[in-house]
């Protein structure tokens, strides 16, 4: 299945869920289609002028042009989404988190679609850890047997 990470830029959260058999939808993913592609900028820029145009699709245009930009290359990760991981509260080390009013988009699309979500707090001890891995693996595992 594919599931939604965020922060989106989480390799923690993105490693996570490869291991336990599903595909991370990660802005690393689509940085790296734009960086890798035939018509590289110089230097890469990872959201464009039609980014923001784009971003149209979901938002108004009186929303500021950094957060349709966001919303253009973040969106479509949550339209392609079967479920969805988010953390909440998570320390700037684990993943960029990028504005406050695309992440409150971001939540909003996902619970919008209706895929199955969990939401977390973000983990400050060892104890705290381990339950926020056994919840993640809890959540895959029961998205395995509603669909398997």
């Amino acid at each position: 299945m594919k599931i939604f990470i965020f922060p989106p830029t989480s390799l923690i959260l993105s490693d996570l869920v490869e291991r336990f058999g599903h595909d991370p939808l990660a802005m690393m993913k689509v940085v790296r289609e734009r960086v890798t592609g035939p018509s590289l900028d110089s230097p890469p820029i990872n959201v464009t002028p039609n980014d923001v145009k784009d971003g149209l699709k979901y938002v108004a245009v009186e929303v500021p042009s950094g957060v349709r930009g966001r919303l253009a290359l973040m969106a479509p990760l949550v339209e392609k989404a079967d479920a969805a991981i988010m953390v909440k509260n998570a320390d700037y080390t684990f993943g960029c988190v990028g504005c406050a009013r695309t992440n409150e988009y971001l939540r909003y699309f996902v619970k919008r679609r209706r895929i199955p979500y969990i939401e977390l707090e973000y983990p400050y001890t060892e104890e705290e850890a381990k339950e926020f891995v056994i919840s993640i693996k809890n959540f895959l595992s029961n998205l395995e047997n509603k669909n398997g």
